[in-house]
């Protein structure tokens, strides 16, 4: 097995609700912040010679509107 990182943002150009209002959030408590996106991170272990484009394309990001990049974590 291999540990594997999922990064997940939404695409640049695309709405970000929860980063606006993060954003908004910092500002109004005195930090000054531009640009605030928020994501997700999904970690998993997966067997040798898994397929992992295949597996975050079509069952753990929505390619529509978010990008992703993958990382190998040491096990």
């Amino acid at each position: 097995m291999r540990r594997i990182r999922i990064r997940i943002m939404p695409k640049k150009g695309l709405l970000d609700p929860q980063g606006r209002a993060v954003e908004e959030m910092l500002e109004e408590n005195g930090f000054k912040v531009k640009g605030v996106r928020v994501g997700k991170v999904v970690e998993m272990s997966v067997p040798e010679g898994t397929d992992l484009k295949k597996l975050a394309e079509e069952y753990v990001v929505n390619t529509l509107i978010e990008d992703y990049e993958i990382e190998e974590l040491a096990s």
